[in-house]
C-alpha cells in the first residue's frame, strides 16, 4: 500500500498563492473564513482520509459491496458507515449551507479542495456523500419546510444517504424518455410506480434511510422534458412517528469494472402500489430543480477524477523511488549496481505525465469552485462573470480529469510495469475506478455537445471572451517574469488557435445541419480542454518562479521548483497535441457524418 495519496502541499498553494481568496473573504457569507480557517479544514479533512478512508480504500474493492439473496440487503465493507458518520460529524456533508441551516457556510473552493483529498484517500467511500450532499442541497433550495426538516438533518449527520434517480431502462441519457409515473393523492403525497437504474448509493443496510431525489411524470403532464416533476421518494417513509417500507425495492446490484464498494444499484418504485413520493417545488419543474444537482455533482465528478489521479500518481511515484532496475543507457558495465527507475528518463516521463494532468486537474475543479461561489454570492458584474465562466468551464471540470485521468493512471500502472497489473499493487484498482468518471454525470460525448452546442455560444459568445480576456491577463503577467516569456507566447498562440477554430466552427453551424457542427465536438472538448489546463499551469508557474526568484528555500525551493518544470513538461509535450486537433476540426471532411452504417458492420 502507498504511504500518501494527495500533496497538501498543493492543496494550499493553489488556495493561498494562485487563486483570490480575498475575492471570497470579501462577501458575508464567507468572512469567517480566513487562511488559518482554509488551512484547519484541509488538515482535518486529510486526518478523516488518513483515519477512515485511506486504511479501508484496497478492502472496499477485495470485499465488494453485493445483494445477499437470502437475507434481501445489500452488503458492504463494515467500515463504510463509520467513515461516512466521520464525514458527517466533520461538517463536510452541507457544509455550503448556511449555519442556520446546520451548514458549514463553506466555500465549494474549500468544499472541493477537500473532496480531492477524501477522493484520493478512497473514492469508493467519499462518493456515498457526494450524492447525499447534492440531495440534501435540493431539498433546501426547492422543497418545503416540512421535506427540510424531516430529511435534511439526517442527512447531513451522515446517518441517511442521498441519491438522484433519473436515469430508466427504456431512456438512459435521454431524459425526455422517462415514464416513471406519480399519480396524486388527496394527503398530498404522490403514488410512484417505475424503475431506476445505476442509481450510485442506492441501497445498503448500514444505512438507516435512503432519500431517492426521483424524476417522474405526473400523471397528465406533457410529454418530453417539460412534463418532468421531482420528488423525494424514501426508502421509509414516517408514519405514526415511525419508519415503515416505502415500497421502493433494490431488484439487484450492477456488477461493475472499478468501484466494487460503491452500489450502483436497479430501484423497483411502486411493485405493490405502495410507494409515496414527496413534490419537490413546482409541478414539470423537475428537470430544472436536478440541474442544479447535475452540475455540482459535475465538479464533485470532476474532483473524484482528480483525487484518483493523485493516489495513482503518489502510488507509482513511490514505487519508482523504491525500485531498482537497469542502468543508463551509456553504462554498460553490469557488475555495477542498478539504479532506482526514476532515474531513466521515460519514466520521469511518465511521472511528469501524471503530476502535470493531476495537479492540472485539481487546479480546475478549484477554478470552478471558485467561480461557483462568486455566481451564487458575489453581485453585479462579478456575479455575472463569474455564473457564465462557470457555465462554459463545467463540461470541461467534469470530462478533462475524466479522460485524461484514464490515461494518467494508465501511466501510473506503466511505471509499474508488470507489478502494476498485480493486486499486490493498487494501480490495477485506481485504473479501474476511474474508468467510470468519463461516464458518470453524462457521458463526454454529451459534453462535448454542451460547450460547443451551447456554452460557447452563451450571451453570443461573452463567456468565451471572458475566458480569453483571463487567459490574456495571465500572459502579461508571464511576460514580466524571467524565464517565463516564452511559455507566455505558447499560450497566446494556443488560445488565438482556440478562438479562430471556435469562430469557424460557429460558422459551420450556420451553413449546415446540426448533425454536421456537432459531429468532432467531443474533439473540440479535448482541444478546449487542453488550452485550458495549459493556462491554469502558466498561472502557478508564474507564482512559482517568482517564490523562486524571491530565494524561497529549503521544501519550498523544491515544491516551487517542481511546479515550474511540471509547468515546461505540459507545454513541450501536451499542449502541441491541440495542432492536430485544431487540423481535424478544420477539415471539410466530415467521414463519421456520411459513411454509412454498413460500411462499420
Amino acid at each position: 500500500m502507498a504511504k500518501e495519496y494527495v500533496n497538501i502541499r498543493n492543496i494550499k498553494f493553489m488556495l493561498h498563492e494562485v487563486l483570490d481568496l480575498k475575492a471570497l473573504n470579501s462577501l458575508p457569507k464567507f468572512q469567517d473564513y480566513d487562511a488559518e480557517a482554509y488551512d484547519m479544514a484541509i488538515d482535518a479533512i486529510k486526518d478523516i482520509g488518513d483515519n477512515h478512508l485511506f486504511p479501508i480504500f484496497t478492502e472496499m474493492d477485495k470485499k465488494k459491496a453485493y445483494y445477499d439473496e437470502n437475507e434481501e440487503v445489500v452488503k458492504v465493507h463494515p467500515g463504510l458507515q463509520k467513515a461516512i458518520k466521520a464525514l458527517g460529524e466533520g461538517g463536510w456533508i452541507g457544509a455550503y449551507a448556511d449555519y442556520d441551516l446546520g451548514g458549514q457556510q463553506m466555500p465549494n473552493l474549500l468544499l472541493n479542495s477537500g473532496r480531492v483529498i477524501m477522493h484520493a484517500a478512497n473514492a469508493n467511500a467519499a462518493a456515498y456523500t457526494l450524492l447525499t450532499d447534492g440531495a440534501s442541497n435540493l431539498i433546501r433550495a426547492f422543497a418545503t419546510k416540512e421535506l427540510h426538516d424531516e430529511y435534511v438533518p439526517k442527512m447531513m449527520a451522515g446517518d441517511w444517504q442521498g441519491t438522484m434517480c433519473l436515469t430508466e431502462p427504456q431512456a438512459g441519457s435521454s431524459l425526455s424518455d422517462v415514464t416513471t409515473s406519480a399519480t396524486p393523492n388527496e394527503d398530498g403525497s404522490f403514488n410512484i410506480k417505475g424503475q431506476k437504474i445505476y442509481i450510485s448509493g442506492g441501497d445498503y443496510e448500514t444505512t438507516e434511510n435512503i432519500v431517492h431525489l426521483t424524476l417522474a411524470r405526473i400523471d397528465g403532464a406533457p410529454a418530453g422534458t417539460k412534463g418532468i416533476s421531482l420528488f423525494v421518494v424514501p426508502k421509509y417513509r414516517k408514519e405514526a412517528a415511525q419508519l415503515v417500507s416505502n415500497d421502493v425495492v433494490t431488484a439487484g446490484l450492477y456488477g461493475k469494472m472499478g468501484q466494487k464498494g460503491y452500489v450502483a444499484a436497479h430501484l423497483m418504485m411502486g411493485e405493490s402500489e405502495d410507494c409515496k413520493g414527496f413534490l419537490v417545488g413546482k409541478p414539470h419543474n423537475g428537470l430544472r430543480y436536478m440541474f442544479q444537482m447535475m452540475n455540482e455533482a459535475r465538479i464533485g465528478t470532476g474532483a473524484m477524477a482528480a483525487g484518483t489521479v493523485s493516489a495513482a500518481y503518489h502510488a507509482s511515484l513511490q514505487y519508482a523511488n523504491e525500485r531498482p532496475q537497469g542502468r543508463h543507457p551509456s553504462n554498460k558495465d553490469a557488475s555495477q549496481p542498478q539504479v532506482l527507475i526514476i532515474e531513466h528518463a521515460d519514466v520521469r516521463r511518465m511521472l511528469l505525465f501524471q503530476k502535470a494532468i493531476g495537479e492540472g486537474s485539481i487546479a480546475l475543479v478549484q477554478l470552478c469552485s471558485l467561480y461557483s461561489d462568486l455566481a451564487e454570492n458575489a453581485t453585479g458584474e462579478a456575479k455575472e462573470n463569474a455564473h457564465l465562466l462557470l457555465e462554459l468551464l463545467t463540461p470541461v471540470v467534469k470530462s478533462f480529469p475524466s479522460e485524461w485521468g484514464n490515461i494518467a493512471v494508465s501511466a501510473g500502472m506503466q511505471v509499474l510495469g508488470g507489478a502494476g497489473y498485480t493486486d499486490d499493487f493498487p494501480l490495477e484498482q485506481y485504473y479501474r475506478d476511474i474508468r467510470v468518471n468519463a461516464i458518470y454525470e453524462g457521458t463526454t460525448t454529451i459534453h462535448g455537445m454542451d460547450i460547443l452546442g451551447r456554452k460557447v455560444m452563451l450571451q453570443n459568445g461573452k463567456a468565451l471572451k471572458l475566458l480569453m480576456l483571463e487567459m490574456k491577463e495571465t500572459i502579461a503577467k508571464a511576460q514580466a517574469v524571467d524565464g517565463m516569456q516564452s511559455y507566455a507566447a505558447k499560450l497566446e498562440d494556443a488560445a488565438k488557435t482556440l478562438h479562430g477554430t471556435t469562430l469557424h466552427l460557429i460558422d459551420v453551424a450556420r451553413k449546415h445541419k446540426p448533425e454536421v457542427f456537432l459531429s468532432d465536438a467531443t474533439l473540440y472538448l479535448e482541444f478546449f480542454g487542453i488550452v485550458l489546463v495549459s493556462w491554469l499551469w502558466l498561472k502557478q508557474g508564474v507564482v512559482a518562479q517568482t517564490a523562486i526568484a524571491n530565494k524561497a528555500m529549503g521544501d519550498d525551493y523544491l515544491f516551487y521548483q517542481g511546479k515550474v518544470h511540471t509547468m515546461k513538461y505540459y507545454f513541450e509535450y501536451e499542449l502541441p497535441k491541440i495542432q492536430a486537433l485544431r487540423d481535424r476540426l478544420l477539415s471539410g471532411d466530415k467521414l463519421t457524418v456520411d459513411i454509412e452504417s454498413a460500411f462499420i458492420n
